[in-house]
């Protein structure tokens, strides 16, 4: 019985919230009716809350998704790129949320190792540090040394760690199906789309041997780059549980007194994080989407390094050209060209107003270039572009959510080393570089030509598919307003959940 089993769920991470002071963030969150926390409380009145919690609701919401478990952690970190979802002071408590977990026992990270690559430690390396140098959601770090004297990072699944993603993930899956079912506001968000990105970067994260390919492919690509590279992967000693590369000795970009004090310019490296990860997505369309600070360490000659490549995004031509473009288009305070690009690309509809969406674009972009340069924020322009996609009938695009998340990520990196960096002086030669070289006329005609054989031999398709849109009713398109009606009934199955395993719990404990 699936669902029986979710409502249990539901009532257990209840349970949580309450005890880490987290239901008052619920009270934050537009989507959630305000009679929801009101019966959290009312179901969990008799768990004591935990002492000393912080004051911002973030926060709290970031302990209780921690204590939760790997799954949740990943989720918390989705939903703080989704500042239109939960509000702006939730996004940024959740922004704090990292892999927080106690490591597990080195006799089964040993047993892991020596099962996945066929040999006993001591034939493997010449020492093993029983004690890891860093714990995660997915997986734990292990210092040592091979046989030939070389260095080396020892990524080790944590046990059963595909059982407790499947598990949680399922109950993600079945509450945005709710969602999607009941909510007109559910479709829009696409909450299953949602879900099945981080079910899909949960997964390549629990393949070691995509994460080394993943780092190979960005090695590949960013050969020759000046002042930034990626660690060796050590490819006979990397296994779907196991993955073995270089060690990096250096400084955590998160220690900028250490950067200073061994005397690193510190605004070179803001600059150079910012501009690596733009030609990354820009260029290849391929990035590192995990930027915090603590996975870029600067060698002693101002090389950066980067690890850790469980997550990476890609990005299609398209939505390379989308991004160049309406940065671009910020840079110029050419608002048309912003909405062209939107209406182009077909993020908004052609019955919306060109115009109006032209001058909401221009509401959210003038307050924000017309700051002090210090305060000028690519990360807060996106994050206000992706909160009009409601007036706008606009449909959540997943696969744009790790771009926004690692650009204000990196722009963060770069406030971190000189408080006075601005994204947009530091961006602004690689997206002009890269619109000269990809959206000049010349190079157009030659894509156009390129392109003609394929198109030509697409045409009738196309032509049939045209004139059956053109014989088809037009949809009648939900209005929001309908959503607001349903707002409060939009939980009930949350709400029903909370009751029924609440006299489970009680029948379980009697």
């Amino acid at each position: 019985m699936p669902a029986l089993r979710h409502f249990l769920q539901l009532f257990l991470l209840a349970a949580y919230f309450r005890r880490f002071g987290a239901i008052r963030a619920l009270t934050r969150i537009e989507l959630v009716p305000v009679w929801a926390p009101r019966l959290l409380r009312f179901l969990t009145f008799y768990i004591p809350r935990r002492r000393k919690l912080p004051e911002a609701d973030g926060e709290r919401l970031a302990m209780a998704l921690a204590a939760m478990g790997p799954a949740y952690i990943k989720l918390g970190q989705t939903l703080a790129t989704r500042p239109d979802l939960v509000g702006r002071p939730i996004a940024e408590g959740l922004a704090t949320l990292q892999d927080r977990l106690p490591p597990f026992a080195f006799e089964k990270a040993k047993a892991t190792v020596e099962e996945q690559l066929g040999h006993t430690l001591s034939e493997l390396f010449d020492t093993f540090e029983e004690t890891p140098v860093a714990a995660a959601s997915i997986a734990q770090v292990h210092k040592a040394v091979l046989k030939d004297g070389r260095a080396v990072a020892v990524k080790v699944l944590r046990p059963d760690i595909e059982s407790r993603f499947t598990r949680d993930l399922a109950l993600f899956e079945w509450l945005a199906g709710l969602g999607e079912r009941h909510s007109v506001e559910g479709r829009r968000l696409r909450l299953l789309q949602v879900v099945a990105k981080i079910r899909e970067t949960v997964l390549a994260e629990m393949d070691l041997r995509l994460e080394a390919a993943a780092a190979a492919e960005l090695a590949d690509n960013m050969h020759g780059e000046p002042g930034y590279r990626l660690p060796t992967i050590e490819w006979e000693m990397t296994a779907r549980r196991v993955m073995t590369l270089e060690w990096v000795d250096g400084i955590r970009v998160a220690d900028r007194d250490a950067l200073e004090a061994a005397g690193h310019d510190l605004e070179a490296l803001g600059a150079r994080v910012v501009q690596v990860f733009l030609k990354q997505a820009l260029r290849d369309g391929f990035f590192h989407a995990d930027l915090h600070q603590g996975n870029l360490i600067v060698e002693s000659d101002g090389t950066i390094c980067a690890i850790d490549f469980g997550i990476m995004g890609r990005l299609t031509k398209l939505e390379r050209r989308f991004l160049a473009e309406i940065l671009y288009g910020f840079i110029r305070r050419d608002y048309d060209r912003v909405a062209d690009v939107h209406f182009d690309a077909g993020y908004v509809s052609r019955r919306e107003s060109h115009e109006e969406f032209a001058q909401a674009m221009r509401a959210i972009a003038d307050p924000i270039m017309d700051l002090p340069v210090e305060e000028i924020s690519a990360g807060k322009l996106l994050t206000q572009l992706f909160a009009t996609t409601e007036r706008f009938n606009m449909q959540t695009q997943p696969q744009l959510l790790l771009l926004q998340r690692t650009m204000v990520m990196a722009e963060g990196m770069a406030l971190h080393l000189h408080p006075k960096s601005n994204m947009w002086n530091i961006s602004e030669p690689v997206i002009e570089e890269w619109v000269r070289s990809n959206l000049s006329p010349e190079v157009q005609l030659a894509d156009a030509i390129n392109q003609l054989p394929r198109l030509i031999e697409r045409l009738p398709s196309r032509i049939e598919r045209w004139l059956a849109e053109e014989d088809a009713p037009a949809p009648d398109m939900p209005s929001f307003n309908e959503a607001t009606h349903q707002r409060n009934g939009r939980l009930w199955p949350f709400a029903f959940g909370l009751l029924v395993g609440a006299l489970l719990l009680k029948i379980l404990t009697y």
